[in-house]
């Protein structure tokens, strides 16, 4: 026995990856890929779209599978992976789709399962009657780390009854450029919200096990650099220094590899004139070596082919897959042809690929469906089916909705309204599902209001429930959505206020995702614009409710609107979440995870350098924000929001004045509701390192806390700093705290201490 052991040991200790002894699931995966030919290897490192393998393709409507082309895709070509939908499908027809693949996956000699992966990034995309929260963007207001957890736990719960167990998700882009598209998929600007939160949902997806059927596998995504294109537009380039890449870019997928992401994605786009699906220094050197991720990275939609068709980094298609894979690519979303197949398999005949490269890849997708379960029911599993549309998870999209709500003006308290008032509701997002839910809703683009369920309510139809019917006058759209004619009319405004003491004027955005959501000015549109003036004009209080993926500039209308709600893409609760806000049963506690710019040539994050003011200005500091106002003037600042009560600080207290390496420091500070109505609020910790030898920011957030107060309660909160915390990245690329002053900022409140090395 202690002989076998030895051998044992020794031949696993041979293979690829030193380990010690493996779990069953490894033994199995050693075992298969001991047996598989070339084509089944190239073939599970192959990933395509399910148009592949419908009637009709792309123009299908049903769902109905073509037989010879799914026999095609699994039993020919032994793809290892189908992605996405053309639409909605129901839970039954989910349940279809899955045994067919599987089915035709049994016919191969070797049974290897397909996993199947979907974009469900803020709630079960692609599944009618799916629960859906606010994107990450109105996540990340909410400051509450618990809530991100219990998204993820619903999204993977409802992801498994449809027979899904690959979530391409989380996003921990940081979104340092308004004008991009996919800012609403992103925690935001901060470094610390995003890895903080990202974390957080990570763990809630996979924590139960990726076999049992409230977890799913995560993918982190996109890295890296995604969200700081210097155009603004999607999949195009970023400049961005290595010391700003490991400072800013970085932590966020650092700490998700710590917190156990099965799964990767990689950026569209190119990072410093190189295309991340072909660095070999970003996916290998990088990630693998140095952040030690060992699962599974797969690109994203067709990003092989453009490193040759797109970048012109790759003199040829098979060029492109070559320098893809040995960049470190696993597995490649092609997605609509089996040219990677061709490619790859060719490569490897004509000894330009070895087979161990390839080994290395396919073992760690047989390991993520081993991990999964597949090896042990390939199939959707009928006991999870329970776990799907609960009443709770209704619940958890409403107050999620609710604390993402950003109160930003409230000219003489205006808000909240009282349930007597008469109102006028405009606007293009007042009657659409569409705006409320955004990208990734049932559709891609989210944009077509016919998937959304009758149960999921406008913001118009919230509030006639909250008043009735008889209290509001409403000159929108109720049939045709965000783009009918008559929601940006400006005369119906003018002829039907008569009789109403205020107009709920609801701007915005309609759904889109990625490059169909491109701009070239990130002002709002002139109609709805007009809209707002025609609205000023009539001289009624005007309450605008800002319905958007992105920071429109409102800068033009800001000082006639009467108060200015920010409710980003709020999900499926998000109508009820608005009306609540309006009229007081909610008192609204979000904080801008963005910059909101005023001017168009003035879009700087919060945490920017005193360098980066105009030279020869005399600098003014904000006391209360402690940004530099002769920088950087937006119109709302990072971390403002309002309630509809006060709060106060008092002084910070700290258990010293200096920290030293091995030690902590806390900061203390007594919170007090000094208003009526009970609320919550969040309290953030910034820092200043006053001198360095890389320029430090005017303030980084280090930490927050979410609390609840009654009218006249006071709290004491505490923060407790590290060496860590102070750290950043030198001139020698290396992470380092240097001794000196720092300052401490929370609220208007400040303080400083040393750190001693």
């Amino acid at each position: 026995m202690k002989k076998f052991c030895f051998i044992l040991l020794l031949a696993y200790g041979m293979q690829g990856e030193a380990q010690s002894i493996k779990t069953s699931d490894e033994q199995r995966v050693e075992a298969l890929l001991k047996q598989m030919t070339l084509d089944e290897k190239v073939g599970q490192m192959t990933q395509v779209n399910i148009s592949v393998v419908l009637k009709g393709g792309y123009g299908n409507q049903d769902a109905s599978m073509d037989m010879e082309k799914l026999s095609e895709a699994v039993t020919k070509y032994k793809v290892g992976s189908i992605l996405n939908a053309l639409h909605g499908y129901s839970v039954a027809t989910w349940h279809t789709i899955i045994k067919q693949i599987q089915d035709e996956a049994k016919k191969n000699a070797r049974f290897i399962p397909v996993i199947y992966g979907l974009d469900a990034v803020h709630g079960q995309t692609y599944t009618l009657g799916a629960t859906l929260f606010p994107t990450n963007i109105g996540m990340a207001a909410t400051r509450n780390i618990d809530l991100a957890r219990q998204e993820a736990k619903v999204t993977a719960s409802e992801l498994r009854a449809s027979g899904t167990r690959w979530n391409f998700a989380p996003v921990l882009d940081l979104g340092r450029n308004p004008i991009w598209p996919r800012l609403a998929e992103t925690f935001g600007e901060d470094v610390h919200i995003t890895t903080t939160m990202g974390a957080a949902m990570i763990k809630a997806y996979e924590e139960d096990g990726l076999k049992n059927t409230t977890a799913v596998a995560s993918c982190m995504k996109h890295y890296i650099g995604y969200g700081d294109p210097r155009s603004g537009k999607d999949r195009t380039p970023a400049y961005i220094p290595e010391i700003t890449l490991r400072e800013l870019f970085l932590p966020p997928f650092e700490q998700a590899v710590k917190s156990g992401a099965s799964t990767i994605m990689i950026n569209s786009g190119e990072v410093n004139g190189v295309p991340v699906h072909g660095s070999k220094f970003l996916l290998t050197d990088l990630l693998r070596k140095e952040l030690g991720f060992k699962g599974v990275i797969v690109s994203d939609w067709e990003d092989i082919k453009r490193l040759h068709e797109r970048h012109h980094v790759a003199s040829s298609p098979k060029e492109a897959v070559k320098m893809a894979v040995m960049a470190g690519i696993d597995m490649s979303m092609v997605p609509n042809d089996y040219s990677f197949f061709e490619l790859l398999k060719e490569l490897v005949l004509k000894k330009e690929m070895t087979m161990q490269r390839i080994d290395e890849s396919v073992r760690r997708i047989l390991l993520l469906k081993a991990k999964v379960g597949l090896f042990d029911n390939a199939y959707a599993e009928n006991n999870a089916v329970a776990n799907f549309d609960k009443p709770e998870y209704h619940q958890a999209a409403l107050q999620a909705a609710r604390e993402s709500m950003t109160l930003l003006k409230n000219h003489n308290n205006v808000l909240p309204l009282t349930k007597t008032n008469k109102v006028l509701i405009a606007g293009p997002t007042a009657n659409s599902n569409a705006a409320l839910n955004g990208c990734w809703s049932f559709t891609w683009q989210g944009n077509d209001e016919k998937w959304y369920p009758a149960r999921n309510r406008t913001i118009v139809q919230a509030i006639k429930e909250k008043l009735g019917a008889g209290n509001v006058i409403d000159v929108t759209d109720t049939a045709k959505g965000f783009n009918s004619p008559k929601n940006f009319d400006t005369t119906s405004i003018m002829s039907s206020v008569a009789g109403a003491d205020v107009i709920i004027l609801c701007l915005g955005e309609n759904a889109y995702a990625e490059t169909p959501g491109n701009i070239n000015d990130l002002t709002l549109d002139e109609n709805q614009l007009a809209l707002a003036r025609a609205a000023a004009r009539t001289g009624k209080p005007v309450i605008l409710v800002l319905v958007e993926g992105r920071p429109r500039l409102i800068t033009s209308i800001e000082k006639n609107m009467s108060a200015i709600l920010m409710a980003y893409w709020p999900g499926s609760e998000g109508g009820p979440a608005v009306a609540d806000v309006l009229f007081g049963d909610y008192n609204p506690a979000g904080r801008l995870p963005i910059t909101y710019p005023r001017f168009t040539a003035d879009i700087v994050p919060y945490d920017f350098k005193p360098t980066e003011g105009r030279e020869g200005e005399p600098r003014e500091i904000d006391i209360l924000t402690g940004s530099d106002v002769s920088t950087t003037t937006p119109l709302y600042q990072f971390g403002h929001g309002l309630s509809y009560t006060t709060f106060s600080y008092s002084d910070i207290s700290l258990n010293s004045k200096q920290l030293k390496s091995n030690g902590t420091l806390t900061a203390t500070i007594k919170v007090t509701n000094t208003g009526q109505r009970e609320g919550s609020h969040t309290i953030e910790l910034y820092t200043r390192d006053q001198y360095a030898s890389i320029t430090p920011s005017l303030r980084r957030l280090k930490a927050f806390k979410k609390i609840n107060l009654k009218p006249g309660e006071t709290k004491e909160v505490s923060f407790s700093l590290s060496k860590a915390d102070l750290s950043f990245i030198n001139e020698k690329l290396q992470r380092v705290t240097e001794p000196g002053e720092f300052l401490i900022m929370i609220g208007e409140k400040r303080t400083s201490f040393n750190y001693i090395q």
